[in-house]
């Protein structure tokens, strides 16, 4: 019969903790009417025990720190921190100890010992420390692994390991939309919500734009001549809470004058959002590249750059429209109709020639128009035609104004 040989001990002892900060301590408080049976006796129990707040026993508040009894949870953004301990439990010197500490996640291992470098030697009853730090960008199950390798005095080479599995949760969850202007703004609304089980304080939550845009934050309004966030004075995202940010991207002026540029799938930029947590521990999350598709305007864009919001019941006014060829490689030879509808009438000569215009290129238009009803109306029945390939494009509905009695006085 064979028998196994007794595992032999290890001379050296290996302790990991993780490092977070401790929580303040909370009492369920118990009380009672002073008509009730106990009379004032939980209050006067309440009013003695020193984790309470004096004058404030009866809310679960308390001014003294607890440490974590738990590994607790760690989630996406936050920094976890470990503390390493080796120990020597024998009675004789320990040589070339090395000490290597290794994160597995999912997709890659990490080392994060802060030295490679072997310790020559461990008196009894001695310890290496060590800390380690790193921000974790990956959700899901984390396997720490600690490895100690040492020589025995007798010259016998020892090795050990220990695992420590944990799960790295998802602190917040945001979603995005955007909303696409005539005018070639892009409106970006991001709603984001703490799905933790905490208190979060929401430090900083900005958009960094691709090369192709800049941004205007309008999470903030103008009072007295400062500037207040629209959130109010407290900054805090209770669990479960949502918070939505909204955020106008323009695009640059390189490539707003190129009409062929913005077209397809356009990366927008992406969310840099910080918080912080239980006694100041901080986190950050940034997402991926935001991406939209660009509108479609086919082969010519008509839009309007300058129109009035009022305009007097039968009175000429004035409205500027930009023309551009869409078209990366072909020059366009536009005519230019103006159709009557039932409320609204051009003024001018339908039909005349505006020239050609070469690709990714632009034009402004000043036209002239009245209405002959009351009301808000809608501007329609340009036609423009590329005499080159005879085709002709349509817009109607293309803005509207607020017609009033010429009696009204418009303000200019």
């Amino acid at each position: 019969m064979e028998v196994n040989p007794p595992k032999q001990e290890h001379l050296l002892a290996l302790k990991v903790m993780r490092l977070t900060k401790p929580t303040l301590f909370t009492n369920i408080p118990v009380t009672c009417e002073e008509k009730d049976l106990p009379g004032d006796l939980f209050n006067q129990l309440m009013r003695d025990d020193p984790s309470t707040v004096n004058g404030a026993e009866i809310l679960m508040l308390g001014e003294m720190l607890t440490l974590p009894q738990n590994f607790g949870n760690i989630f996406l953004g936050e920094t976890f921190s470990s503390y390493i301990s080796v120990h020597n439990d024998s009675n004789q010197v320990v040589k070339d100890i090395l000490v290597k500490a290794d994160l597995q996640t999912s997709s890659q291992r990490l080392n994060l010992s802060a030295s490679n470098a072997a310790v020559a030697e461990l008196k009894p009853d001695c310890c290496i420390d060590d800390v380690i730090h790193h921000e974790v960008k990956e959700i899901g199950t984390h396997i720490l692994v600690c490895a100690v390798s040492y020589t025995t005095q007798g010259g016998e080479k020892m090795y050990f390991r220990k695992f420590f599995k944990f799960q790295v949760l998802k602190p917040l969850d945001v979603k995005t939309k955007f909303y696409n202007a005539e005018t070639d703004e892009v409106f970006l609304e991001a709603q984001i919500q703490n799905i933790t089980t905490s208190p979060m304080f929401m430090e900083k939550v900005s958009l960094e734009p691709s090369i192709m845009y800049n941004v205007a934050e309008l999470n903030s309004v103008n009072q007295a001549g400062e500037c207040v966030t629209t959130f109010g004075s407290r900054a805090y995202l209770q669990p479960m809470d949502t918070r939505q940010y909204l955020y106008c991207l323009k695009p640059k002026k390189e490539f707003a004058e190129k009409a062929g540029i913005i077209k397809g799938v356009t990366v927008i930029g992406k969310l840099d959002i910080v918080w912080k947590t239980n006694l100041g521990e901080r986190g950050r999350l940034q997402t991926s590249q935001l991406q939209r598709m660009a509108p479609g305007y086919g082969d010519v864009r008509l839009s309007l750059e300058a129109i009035p919001d009022t305009v007097n019941l039968e009175e000429p006014f004035h409205i500027t429209c930009k023309i551009t060829n869409c078209s990366s490689e072909r020059t366009m030879d536009l005519v230019l109709e103006m159709c009557n509808t039932n409320s609204i009438h051009w003024c001018g000569i339908s039909g005349r020639q505006l020239g050609k215009l070469h690709p990714s290129s632009s034009l402004c238009l000043a036209l002239t128009l009245l209405s002959s009803v009351q009301g808000l109306q809608s501007i329609s029945g340009l036609r423009l035609t590329d005499t080159f390939l005879k085709r002709t494009y349509e817009y109607d509905d293309i803005a509207q104004v607020c017609v009033v009695s010429s009696a009204i006085k418009v303000e200019s």
